[in-house]
């Protein structure tokens, strides 16, 4: 038995890793709405979740069914057998979960649980029929079928119904309340707030007592046989008090009932989805103590006992809540999950993460012929008076008190917890290990849609990103099942050995994972200080701040470019072309600081409206030069296309450390703000069109006298060209921004 004793100590370690990554994960789906709408300080945020993590860890009990038996029919199964899937399940999903949570995308950690135990059991069941030469058909029987698909339905359902749920009660929340809410808050907000203090204690405090460790039999059986008196004692004495609150006091309630909707989405997280992290770990743990002293073989002993009903100790599962509060202040990964949601789901413009697709197109376009239909069915007067409720544009939000402007109001906050939360809960109280992940994001995006946050101007990117969301859950799936599979087979034929060296992968892995992460958020730490100072975000200053960065960085991309393309270097060219596009994205934000800008400007000059046009221009121009740049470089190489000839290389060479020793000096200018070398500047970009006028008339030379093929002469005129472009490009935002500072107030 000391094998399998070293497998559960194993077993217990990889549970903390996984509480660690799993909560980092998993984070964004209980803070987003209140960190979104800015509803307190952090600290505040963050104390209330944990209180709610806490709180619903002791309602999981009767969760971790389903590790030991809602996947598998455990008496098909040696105890040997069982080790192994519960050991292969917690490896894989570490390395999923922080694979995952290293490049900030969020994922479901129910998905990943339900998909690795079905892929380890699969495994050992394969192997066990190929032995004893049954049928392939006979694998069903080792499979709990029922379970499986009613676990798979519910969580593919409970997409389609939060996003319902959440665009139905949002939309009938906004026309009631409208954008502008505060006054017709005060008249019926106490109606509001009973209803959803209502839901929440129901769905909580009621439906979530059932798997409570906590609560007796005789007090769950009072409380469930007493439902209908509850719920209107709640809601009569919840409506009274907020009434109250409302009447005489000045408190915004809606940030109360976002920060108790916080502590429900937080409470019924834990609840539902510690079974994630430790269901494996104790199901091993029963495992052991059931085949402990009984005398028979552990490649003998059939695992029947674990489908007995047992409830999990209630002082593991608060130290597991507790391992989950200090990795929810700790994790830095928790805080760089959290902003695909909030970018997808924000009201205002803005720069679009996602590019469209022919999907999203089809789809924004599909919903355009619905509206319209609806608007030939609907009277006039009708569609006039809704879209009067609910149009957006009659209520801008105010910034808060660090100076950012909100993603969401408070109305959207509190409907995006209170719907999740219910909905999350429901799926507790049936034992459905519904993938909280799965109906908070898409709660928050099915009120977003009501909200009409996807507007004609970002609707195809808004559609793509949440498909693309979507789309990175059902990779989560392949995933889990194939590698857990995989090292079910590793561990069963190798035995220890194997336990060893998955282990030493998983510990290099974490230590890799966790290094780039650390050099992302520097990066990202690092860009902040440099763009940071006390104009504000929306300035003039941090657009020139950040324009000279990026004349910078175009400059050094064009450097490493050119040298690769001498080399014939396909991998720096790759990166290269990579990197363009970043810059790319770079420069759409800093278009998108000067709309912000204009927005705010009170600068009517003359010369101003042409000066931001042209500006807006010139960044859009050098983006698209310096992608198309390192995209013919590397496609050059890529088709194994012969490199530029030595004298080629010399002029090439030549151009390019002229062009980024003056972009270098006009990004300096930019984020200095010191204009006084334009005019020397202006002389070297006159040197350089002489230069390269020369070059190119030698190069028509080489064409013509057949020293030159081709593929290689179009390459070199065009890069030519496009590194003058960049070069002209830079000095005309040189100058543009030192008009406008010319201009400024002393």
């Amino acid at each position: 038995m000391s094998f399998y004793l070293f497998v559960l100590s194993v077993l217990f370690i990889t549970a903390l890793a996984d509480l660690m990554v799993g909560v980092s994960n998993d984070a964004v789906n209980f803070l987003n709405s209140a960190i979104g709408a800015q509803v307190a300080k952090r600290r505040t945020i963050m104390i209330i979740a944990s209180l709610g993590v806490l709180v619903g860890t002791t309602f999981s009990s009767g969760m971790m069914e389903v590790a030991r038996k809602g996947i598998f029919n455990p008496e098909y199964y040696v105890m040997h057998d069982v080790m192994i899937i519960f050991l292969s399940v917690m490896l894989t999903d570490i390395l999923l979960l922080d694979l995952y949570n290293t490049f900030a995308l969020p994922t479901s950690t129910t998905v990943s649980i339900v998909f690795e135990i079905l892929g380890g059991a699969v495994a050992i069941a394969f192997l066990k029929i190929r032995s004893s030469g049954l049928a392939a058909s006979d694998i069903f029987a080792y499979i709990n079928t029922k379970s499986v698909i009613i676990i798979v339905t519910g969580i593919g359902l409970s997409v389609v119904f939060a996003f319902i749920f959440g665009a139905l009660i949002q939309f009938l929340t906004r026309v009631i309340f409208t954008f502008n809410y505060e006054k017709t808050f005060r008249r019926f907000g106490s109606l509001y707030c009973g209803v959803a203090l209502t839901a929440i204690s129901f769905f909580i405090l009621v439906k979530g007592a059932k798997g409570s460790s906590l609560v007796t039999p005789e007090a769950r059986h009072f409380i469930m046989s007493h439902v209908r008196e509850f719920l209107v004692i709640s809601f009569i004495a919840w409506t009274i008090f907020w009434q109250l609150i409302i009447s005489f006091t000045k408190i915004n309630v809606l940030k109360i009932i976002v920060l108790i909707g916080t502590f429900a989405l937080a409470l019924a997280f834990a609840a539902n989805d510690l079974v994630n992290f430790i269901g494996a770990p104790l199901g091993a743990l029963r495992t052991y103590q059931i085949g402990m002293g009984t005398g028979i073989s552990p490649l003998e002993m059939t695992m029947e006992a674990l489908k007995e009903p047992v409830h999990a100790n209630t002082l593991i599962l608060l130290f597991a809540g507790g391992v989950m509060v200090v990795t929810l202040w700790k994790s830095r990964k928790a805080r760089s999950v959290t902003q695909t949601s909030v970018d997808l789901g924000r009201q205002a413009e803005g720069l679009e993460r996602f590019e469209s697709s022919p999907l999203a197109r089809g789809i924004v376009r599909m919903g355009i012929s619905i509206g319209e239909i609806m608007q030939k069915i609907l009277p006039a007067s009708v569609i006039d008076w809704i879209s009067r409720r609910t149009d957006p544009e009659q209520y801008k939000l105010p910034p808060a008190k660090d100076g950012k402007i909100p993603a969401f109001d408070l109305l959207r906050a509190a409907v995006n917890l209170m719907v999740a939360s219910a909905l999350v809960s429901i799926g507790t109280s049936m034992k459905l290990p519904l993938s909280t992940t799965f109906v908070t994001f898409t709660v928050s995006m099915g009120t977003s849609f009501a909200d009409k946050a996807w507007g004609r101007e970002s609707a195809v990117y808004r559609v793509n990103g949440v498909i693309t969301v979507i789309g990175g859950w059902f990779f989560t799936a392949f995933m889990a099942f194939s590698s857990c599979f995989l090292f079910s087979i590793f561990i069963y034929h190798v035995k220890l050995p194997a336990i060893i060296l998955l282990l030493a992968f998983g510990l290099f892995f974490l230590y890799r994972s966790n290094k780039l992460h650390r050099e992302r958020e520097e990066k990202y730490e690092r860009m902040e200080r440099e763009y940071s100072f006390e104009g504000g975000s929306d300035s003039a200053t941090r657009v020139m701040l950040r324009m000279g960065k990026l004349i910078e960085e175009i400059s050094a991309n064009i450097q490493i470019c050119v040298e690769a393309l001498n080399n014939s270097d396909r991998r720096k060219l790759k990166s290269c072309y990579r990197e363009a596009t970043i810059i790319a994205g770079e420069s759409e934000s800093i278009i998108n600081d000067i709309f912000q800008f204009l927005r705010t400007t009170s600068d009517d000059s003359k010369g101003a409206a042409p000066r931001y046009a042209h500006t807006i221009g010139a960044l859009q121009l050098l983006a698209a030069t310096i992608q198309d740049f390192t995209r013919d470089c590397y496609k050059h190489i890529d088709n194994n296309h012969k490199a530029p000839d030595e004298l080629q290389v010399t002029e090439l060479t030549d151009v390019a450390n002229r062009v980024t020793s003056l972009m270098q000096q006009t990004g300096t200018m930019l984020r200095q703000q010191i204009f006084d070398a334009l005019a020397a500047e202006k002389n070297a970009l006159k040197e350089l069109q002489e230069i390269i006028y020369k070059y190119d008339k030698r190069q028509m030379k080489r064409i013509k006298s057949g020293k030159s093929k081709s593929r290689v002469s179009l390459l070199f005129v065009s890069m030519l060209s496009r590194m003058r472009r960049m070069a002209e490009q830079s000095i005309h935002l040189a100058e543009l921004s030192g008009e406008s500072v010319a201009e400024m107030p002393i």
